[in-house]
């Protein structure tokens, strides 16, 4: 695994394509408790739902102190902005984040009442740093089966077109699971995957939000940056959840939390607060 905590799943490996079940999977949930039925079916409609407010703005200014010294720590042990990643099994406060009750509510609305959550990875883009994420597909990195997988993005710090906010290919995720290529090094790519010609696929989509609020994207949607050219940072927390039926492979099932119901069939590993 790179330090990105992303990695390419070879065809040919445990996990090949033809044991993975990679079709979009609507949400059956027809009496959401904090989103609006709207949103749900839009969701289901276009891969993803925003802005969602979550915390407040002396919260997030909280979890933004708490980032600044994570991050200036990492850093000085060799690694970088994009390197903090499966941070809910390391760091507490990250933890309590993944388990956060208005977060998991929202989930819960899209993905039912039992929930696992598995990954917290910090995407930071320094002001000038150069680096773009080309279009592609979570579930292409991740071993996974059904496509079943939901991923909650958290600004940290306000994002928009400016600073290189995330961008969405509407309703992409119906298509399945698209060709992709090894990205080239002229790329300056943050992973490792490119979706060319994404376009064809649907209408581009600026996800702009404040600093506090949430988007929500289904695993099969294309997404991607552009470098920030900006002289500010667009920091966010990208906090994965799928439900307690998906299979994971190479041990990912590990890395889980319940964060809401139950995994009746124990597949999953329900991780503690780590000190």
């Amino acid at each position: 695994m790179g330090q990105t905590g992303f990695k390419i799943i070879p065809d040919a490996a445990e996990l090949g394509r033809q044991t993975r079940d990679l079709n979009f999977h609507p949400s059956t949930v027809t009496e959401p408790e904090t989103l609006t039925r709207g949103q749900v079916e839009g969701f289901n409609r276009d891969g993803f739902v925003r802005p969602v407010p979550i915390f407040a703005e002396t919260e997030i200014d909280d979890i933004r102190r708490y980032f600044d010294g994570l991050l200036a720590r990492v850093t000085a042990e060799g690694g970088n902005s994009y390197s903090i990643s499966s941070a809910h099994l390391k760091y507490g406060p990250v933890w309590e984040i993944l388990t956060e009750p208005r977060i998991v509510a929202v989930v819960k609305d899209l993905l039912g009442a039992d929930i696992i959550g598995w990954g917290a990875h910090f995407f930071c883009k320094l002001p000038g740093d150069g680096k773009r994420v080309a279009w592609h597909q979570d579930a292409s990195y991740w071993p996974l089966t059904p496509s079943k997988a939901v991923t909650v993005w958290l600004a940290v710090d306000d994002a928009d077109v400016e600073n290189a906010c995330m961008r969405f290919i509407r309703a992409s995720h119906w298509k399945g699971h698209l060709t992709y290529r090894p990205s080239s090094a002229e790329e300056h790519n943050v992973l490792n995957q490119s979706v060319d010609n994404a376009e064809q696929y649907g209408e581009p989509v600026d996800n702009i939000l404040k600093a506090g609020e949430v988007s929500l994207h289904a695993d099969l949607l294309l997404h991607g940056s552009e470098a920030n050219t900006s002289n500010r940072r667009r920091c966010a927390l990208t906090l994965r959840y799928c439900t307690p039926d998906v299979r994971a492979y190479e041990g990912w099932n590990q890395k889980g939390v319940w964060v809401a119901g139950r995994d009746a069939s124990g597949h999953w590993a329900n991780n503690p607060r780590p000190e």
